[in-house]
């Protein structure tokens, strides 16, 4: 093991240089604090550190309540310019949201905290840019033109937002904001869906599941990016990926699987337990579960609709067993699989801490 003073010996011999021995230090620092209480095979994952950060929370919502409720109050005494005062009341709520995420997230590094500003300034900005940009008359005929141009704005300042203080959860809203734009230039040219499943299935009209698709496989991708450039999952890149993954999973496998379900062909179950089964495999190489719990809903659809009674039941008996399986030995079965794709990049991959013997 490599101590404080083998760095400072370095240093002195002109190994390392301050920077390097100090950079050294916080990813050895930061490699303890993610993974000293993990088991092999745990990803790390964290919500809140403490009850003060729920405690803070509880303060922030009851905050953002009394706000809107004064707002409202002083909306129908004083103002007269609804616009004016969407503007307004959006500025003060970015301005104070802002001050408050300098303080909890940038000095204090809090987690729940962090992810209940990012919601709040995601929300403020949706409500104030929609109220100051949208023709209400245009929406109520089903009229969605003017909708784009505001959710890009709001869309862009979570973007900044995110670029400041580097909430990985304010990228999944950035994804899914980015969903909501595409969604809506698509309504105004092609018509609005005549229900929700039309968003994932390819073989309803308009391009509304491509979108969902393309959008999977680019925050995918993105996600990829971060997970390949911080391997052993110890900094905030790690978690970006985990974020842009929860986004990502149900988008490819909700369009693929309803559009199949929803087939008639003959080969569309077994091409679905295909694309599942891929699924899994990705998801145990990539060493994230999400893909996995996306598809698991899915497996059970599959058997209702094809199995009936105690085959259904059996079904998802033994999907029982198999996630429990998974989730007590994922780690060997992790190395086997590693080990039977030697062209994978495994040094951009969470490493196996398994040694397969052949």
């Amino acid at each position: 093991m490599i101590e404080r003073d083998d760095l400072k010996a370095g240093i002195s011999a002109g190994i390392l240089t301050e920077a390097q021995a100090a950079s050294l230090t916080s990813l050895a620092d930061s490699r303890r604090g993610a993974r000293e209480n993990l088991l092999p095979g745990d990803e790390p994952f964290e919500l809140f550190k403490g009850f003060n950060e729920i405690f803070i929370v509880i303060g922030l919502v009851i905050l953002a309540t009394g706000w809107s409720s004064v707002s409202a109050i002083w909306y129908s005494q004083q103002i007269t310019n609804p616009q004016q005062f969407a503007i307004g009341f959006g500025l003060i709520g970015i301005a104070v949201l802002w001050l408050l995420s300098e303080y909890f997230i940038h000095r204090r590094r809090m987690v729940a905290p962090a992810i209940a500003l990012s919601v709040l300034f995601a929300m403020n900005a949706a409500f104030s840019l929609t109220a100051y940009f949208a023709q209400p008359f245009m929406v109520a005929q089903e009229d969605y033109s003017s909708l784009p141009l505001p959710f890009a704005i709001g869309t862009f300042a979570l973007f900044l937002f995110w670029f400041r203080f580097r909430v990985p959860f304010a990228l999944a809203m950035i994804a899914v904001g980015l969903f909501i734009v595409a969604i809506l230039m698509a309504a105004t040219s092609s018509g609005t869906p005549q229900s929700p499943t039309d968003l994932f299935l390819l073989s309803a009209d308009g391009p509304f599941a491509l979108i969902t698709l393309l959008l999977g496989f680019g925050v995918f991708a993105v996600a990829l990016i971060f997970d390949m450039s911080d391997p052993h999952r110890v900094t905030r890149r790690a978690a970006n990926g985990f974020w842009l993954h929860v986004v990502a999973a149900p988008a490819l496998v909700n369009t693929l699987a309803l559009t199949l379900l929803e087939s008639e062909s003959a080969l569309a179950n077994p091409l679905l337990l295909f694309i599942l089964t891929i699924f899994a495999l990705i998801a145990i190489v990539i060493d994230r579960r999400s893909f996995l719990i996306a598809a698991i809903g899915y497996i059970v659809a599959l058997s209702m609709t094809v199995l009936d009674g105690e085959g259904a039941a059996a079904t998802i008996l033994i999907l029982g067993i198999v996630l429990l399986l998974l989730g007590a030995f994922w780690e060997r079965i992790r190395a086997v699989i590693l080990s039977a794709l030697p062209f994978l990049p495994l040094h951009r991959l969470p490493p196996s801490n398994r040694v397969v013997k052949t």
